[in-house]
């Protein structure tokens, strides 16, 4: 695209979507040579007083000469920039460099002047911010550390832009023009701007596809039946608002209603704006069909089309495309293969899904990567009885299809600044950027509860689903999503029990539960289910069966008022006798008696009394009740809730003991995380780092290649850099040389076999500890030669002692999708064979190295156990801090081991250690906002 004088090829990895203040999306390029025409085009829509703010001077047109300056850059030191949004500019940005003399120039020099133009009919939307970010990400690409930007004081919007985004500045003001100097290195407040602005984009993308004035059902059939007419028909009868309308290329000419709806054969024949499109046909008149979409302004698709990345090859490319076209108008998609969306909102009632009922209005936030799993989700969430019903019914429902645009992510955004929304549930099959789902996840977790199913867990990811893949065990990605808040639960069924309470429950304020009924046995199971969670369960208080509604009351109320206890768990059995109390009396007492503490959590534990259920659910609640063949039954009974006067509470019921535990059990685990994140720690800085001189190091030692693990000398020497000293192990080819690397450390020595076969495996008998002098040390050397081969297989090294203590392991890598991670555990098979490692998400805060310690199973071997000396955790502490800033410090540094860590009463000692660098991998966390590319 651009002629041979260029420097640089076409740089398409500049390429991005963007999504844009008001939720559309726009694409930014490299201009290019072939951009005349468009670039004339969108400077004759421009205004003259934009003109003039760009150009300081009335500048009506462009010249030829202005056209080919605009449009011709080295990708170096002259690179310009466009959004565009159905092919043509909407706003351009341009960099140039310049010397100290403020001439053009090229590299060393690393400053550039910067200078936009935004079309005045999307000005306010976001577009020159999301410019600045792109333009900016280039220049450091490019060597440039420096923008210096001329603004007329009158162009308060350009100052606005350069100002608010968050980059350290340098005003001045000469010859009536504001000059403006800022470093491109990312700040904390820019990276938090920058953040910022995505979350509002992003939240609005997705809130004007749940919202939308107006519905165009595009493929709705004549007659019932079919996937169109069925959304369509779902969309009436839930009483969808706004505007509605049923699209139908096959019409006969003038019908011009369909099942009560305004009807056309186009979606350009519609007079009105079209807010979102629900898309209904088959995959081969998609496109077509988004192209009229994208020309009426339609704002977002939702694609129940089939026959695309789950079909094979052939349909991921078709969904590329569809994507590529969708994002080209400005759309958003949610699909394809989708089951559709529904907003209970009073001021929306949208049901654009394939759900024949609209669920009830509620505050639970529902998303599903499976239409299947969405299904069975809002079975479980609408019948009565077994669905939440009155307030904590379902906010909003996503079912993301292929999630080939709007993905969790987005949705995430949407739900932690919705006021409707108090929980969230998610079904998840794959997670596209887990990095950023980890920071939205833990940013939405102080707000209010995210409880995630991962499905897949043991698979490859779904066909439909485009992700890079990790390497990192299943068990690993749930610690880390543990980590930030998410509440992980193994099952469908533990999604909705736990869903529920957190919607209905205050958080407990600690793990201490009463235990309470009218059945001792019952009782009992709760009592080791609770001890099994990890909670400390006081001795049940047995009731008897002859107790009454009062008796309930008396002592639900006591139990509440007792400090000593953080939460309640009621269990209750048929009773038979003239003083059992009825199922709405002893709700009723229930209810009451749990108003009198509105801080701690309630739930009851009911076996086989379905009176009790109907009366927990239905009481008064206002909505419509569905009927229960409406939805397929889950297999399983679901739990049901004490449905109280609009200001009380519900409390959750659940038909065994250990579902009940194991809900209030991930509930104390969220409150206690709640509380932790309040104070997440700090990054402790260390005056012994040496920062720049690790990084002189790394930069000399990629020069032998494009990855390399470091010999010994330079791993011992990069480390130390950063304070980790490992012990000196010599090489002993010969009982000669062993014994002269003995007197060089002096006595006692340790003689190990470094073979790959035997590293780190003592239970082998490939290490001799404790030689106190050269016989010992000779005859060691003998032993190990006879059972294990000559020196040259064997490799062994001789090593000074270390004091005695526990030997651990600490390890450090960069995963492809979930980024570095600190790993922690125990050294030792035993270890290794119960998967007992502990992982934080680097960097690590001192509360996290702290926690980490504590976290694996072995842990009160570190602490004294059975009369054992308390080895020195502060020192390992340290370490794992110190191995963390290496990490983040330097992200060629992909891996790093240290193995084996002795730490002793005193002090600790890394005796073996192995360093891997490469250049560093591709972050899609940080830098400019751009939409995935899949």
């Amino acid at each position: 695209m651009q002629t041979s004088s260029d420097r640089h090829e076409y740089p398409a990895h500049w390429e991005a979507d963007v999504v844009l203040r008001d939720g559309g999306t726009a694409r930014i390029r490299p201009i290019t040579a072939d951009d005349a025409e468009r670039l004339v085009s969108f400077y004759e829509q421009v205004s003259d007083e934009s003109k003039y703010y760009r150009f300081f001077a009335p500048y009506p047109r462009l010249s030829a000469k202005d056209v080919h300056r605009f449009t011709h850059h080295d990708f170096v030191d002259r690179v310009g920039l466009a959004a565009t949004v159905g092919g043509e500019f909407i706003a351009t940005v341009r960099y140039d460099r310049i010397g100290s003399d403020g001439m053009a120039a090229s590299a060393p020099a690393d400053e550039a002047e910067v200078a936009f133009l935004v079309q005045d009919a999307h000005q306010g939307r976001g577009v020159a911010s999301a410019l600045l970010e792109h333009i900016a990400a280039v220049a450091r690409e490019r060597g440039i550390r420096r923008f210096a930007a001329e603004v007329l004081p009158a162009n308060t919007k350009m100052i606005k832009v350069f100002t608010d985004a968050g980059y350290q500045q340098k005003r001045s003001f000469e010859d009536g023009v504001v000059r403006l100097e800022f470093g491109l290195e990312p700040t904390d407040r820019s990276l938090a701007v920058q953040r910022a602005r995505e979350q509002r984009a992003e939240a609005r993308s997705v809130q004007r596809l749940l919202a939308p004035g107006s519905v165009a059902v595009i493929g709705a059939g004549r007659t019932p039946g079919g996937v169109g007419r069925s959304v369509l028909d779902n969309l009436r009868s839930g009483g969808y608002t706004g505007l509605l309308y049923a699209v139908n290329g096959a019409l006969p000419e003038g019908q011009k209603e369909l099942a009560g709806v305004p009807a056309h054969r186009s979606v350009r024949d519609i007079a009105e704006p079209v807010d979102l499109a629900v898309v209904a046909v088959p995959a081969e008149h998609v496109p077509e069909v988004v192209a009229e979409c994208g020309e009426h302004g339609v704002q977002g698709l939702v694609v129940v089309s089939a026959g695309y990345a789950e079909s094979g090859p052939d349909g991921r490319e078709r969904q590329r495309e569809l994507v590529r076209q969708a994002r080209s108008y400005g759309m958003r998609i949610i699909g394809p293969n989708t089951f559709g969306i529904i907003n209970t909102s009073p001021q929306v009632r949208l049901n654009a899904s394939l759900a024949p009922e609209m669920p009830r209005p509620g505050r639970i936030g529902l998303f599903a990567q499976s239409g299947a799993i969405g299904i069975a989700l809002l079975s479980r969430l609408h019948r009565r009885g077994g669905g939440v019903t009155g307030s904590t019914g379902v906010s909003t429902f996503v079912s993301s299809g292929n999630r080939a645009d709007v993905s969790g992510n987005d949705v995430l955004q949407y739900w932690y600044e919705d006021a409707d929304t108090d929980v969230a549930l998610m079904y998840l099959e794959t997670i596209g950027n887990p990095r950023k789902f980890n920071r939205l996840a833990r940013r939405t977790a102080t707000a209010k509860p995210l409880v995630v199913v991962q499905g897949a867990r043991h698979g490859g990811a779904p066909q439909g689903h485009a992700v890079r893949a990790t390497r990192l065990p299943h068990a690993t990605v749930s610690a880390l999503l543990r980590q930030a808040g998410v509440i992980r639960v193994d099952t469908i069924t533990e999604l909705v029990d736990a869903g529920l309470l957190l919607a209905r429950q205050p958080l407990p304020a600690g793990p201490r539960v009463a235990i309470l009924g009218n059945s001792e046995s019952l009782g009992l199971l709760t009592y080791d289910a609770c001890l099994t969670e990890g909670l400390r369960p006081l001795p049940p208080l047995d009731l008897t069966t002859e107790a009454t509604a009062e008796d309930f009351h008396r002592a639900l109320a006591a139990a509440l008022a007792d400090d000593t206890c953080d939460a309640v768990v009621v269990t209750a059995i048929p009773a038979v006798g003239e003083r059992s109390p009825r199922d709405v009396e002893l709700a009723e007492a229930l209810r009451s008696a749990a108003a009198t503490a509105p801080a701690k959590p309630v739930l009851v534990v009911h076996v086989e009394l379905g009176g009790i259920a109907e009366a927990l659910s239905a009481a008064v609640s206002t909505s419509p009740q569905a009927q229960r063949g409406d939805l397929p039954r889950p297999a399983e009974p679901p739990p049901t809730a004490v449905q109280a006067p609009e200001e009380a509470r519900l409390i959750p019921a659940y038909p065994a003991a250990e579902r009940a535990v194991r809900a209030l059990a991930e509930a104390v685990n969220y409150g206690q995380w709640r509380r932790d994140a309040a104070d997440p720690g700090k990054v402790p800085e260390y005056e012994d780092i040496d920062e720049k001189g690790a990084a002189g190091l790394i930069e000399g030692l990629l020069t032998r290649g494009q990855g390399l693990t470091l010999g010994g000398d330079e791993t011992c020497d990069l480390l130390a850099r950063y304070g980790i000293h490992v012990r000196r192990a010599l090489p002993a080819p010969t009982p000669e040389a062993a014994a002269e690397a003995a007197r060089a450390l002096g006595y006692p020595v340790a003689l190990k076999a470094t073979a790959p076969h035997l590293r780190h495996r003592a239970d082998l008998g490939g290490v001799r500890l404790d030689l106190a002098d050269e016989e010992q040390l000779r005859r060691s050397y003998a032993e190990l030669t006879e059972l294990f081969g000559p020196p040259q297989e064997l490799r062994p090294v001789v090593q000074a002692m270390a004091p005695r203590g526990v030997d651990t392991v600490v390890q450090a890598v960069i995963d492809p999708a979930a980024g570095p991670v600190l790993s922690f555990g125990l050294a030792g098979a035993a270890s290794q064979l119960l998967g007992d490692t502990a992982h934080r998400l680097i960097p690590v805060t001192d509360r996290d190295a702290t926690s980490l310690i504590r976290s694996i199973r072995t842990a009160p071997l570190l602490f004294g156990w059975r009369g054992s000396a308390p080895v020195d955790t502060p020192a390992l502490e340290e370490l794992l801090l110190r191995v963390s800033r290496l990490v983040d410090d330097h992200p060629e540094v992909v891996a790093v081991t240290l193995e084996p860590v002795v730490v002793a009463p005193h002090g600790l000692s890394v005796l073996g250690a192995t360093v891997r660098l490469a250049p560093p991998p591709a972050r899609d966390d940080l830098g400019p906002r751009t939409l995935p590319v899949y």
